[in-house]
């Protein structure tokens, strides 16, 4: 049974800089697609970023170029890397893969 735990959340200032981390275990790393969402208070989850079986990625429209994903097979991990962060980044970040959702880590962008 695949599970998905993502760690790095925390309170971060505007324009300030945190990395997600997603560690997949119970099942094979690298051969499915994985992605990051999201969830703010009263909105709904919605896409941030994706990273295919070929490493190829995708990214909404509002953190491109600044949020950068990408993931290290040997540690079965996959990462968010979020830069110049906005106030409106602030939600709860979830790791993806397929059917399988990690638990959710908090991002709170506040000053």
């Amino acid at each position: 049974q695949v599970q998905l735990v993502e760690s790095g959340g925390g309170l971060v200032q505007p324009g300030g800089s945190l990395r997600l981390s997603c560690v997949l275990s119970g099942g094979i790393f690298g051969i499915y697609a994985m992605g990051w969402y999201r969830q703010a208070p009263g909105k709904q989850r919605e896409f941030v970023a994706r990273i295919g079986y070929g490493s190829n990625t995708a990214y909404a429209d509002s953190v491109k170029g600044r949020f950068t994903i990408s993931r290290d097979n040997a540690k079965n991990t996959m990462y968010l890397q979020m830069n110049s962060l906005k106030p409106e980044d602030t939600a709860v970040y979830y790791c993806n893969e397929g059917n399988n959702w990690g638990q959710g880590t908090q991002v709170t962008v506040s000053s």
